[in-house]
């Protein structure tokens, strides 16, 4: 199994209920297809650095999961069909990637703790 991280934005129209709806399915695709995930984060409403479908801003989402190379090509289908994605991007991690997101994954932890 190859470890992934995918990111991706969803339209700002959105409620909070619709979002949370939107990556509860994502996050389905991935487990149905026997994909493990590691971690996820949800970065909330960022201003975009051009306009994209006439919208200057969007919800940004990542998702860490571990999986087979063919859950990829599952996932991104799922995210063109689905209109209220207006852009994703998924890559494989290597040991160095993977070893940066274990210590960020630490260091956001740490900081949940404090707080």
């Amino acid at each position: 199994m190859n470890k992934y991280e995918t990111v991706f934005i969803l339209t700002p129209v959105l409620s909070d209920d619709q979002t949370k709806e939107t990556v509860a399915k994502f996050k389905k695709v991935l487990t149905d297809n026997g994909a493990n995930i590691v971690n996820e984060e949800a970065w909330g409403l960022k201003k975009l650095a051009y306009q994209i479908e006439k919208k200057t801003s969007g919800f940004y989402f990542l998702i860490e999961f571990e999986a087979e190379p063919a859950v990829i090509k599952t996932l991104e289908t799922a995210y063109r069909r689905d209109e209220k994605v207006i852009r994703f991007q998924t890559v494989k991690l290597d040991k160095y990637a993977a070893e940066y997101a274990l210590k960020r994954r630490n260091k956001l932890g740490a900081k949940a703790e404090e707080a």
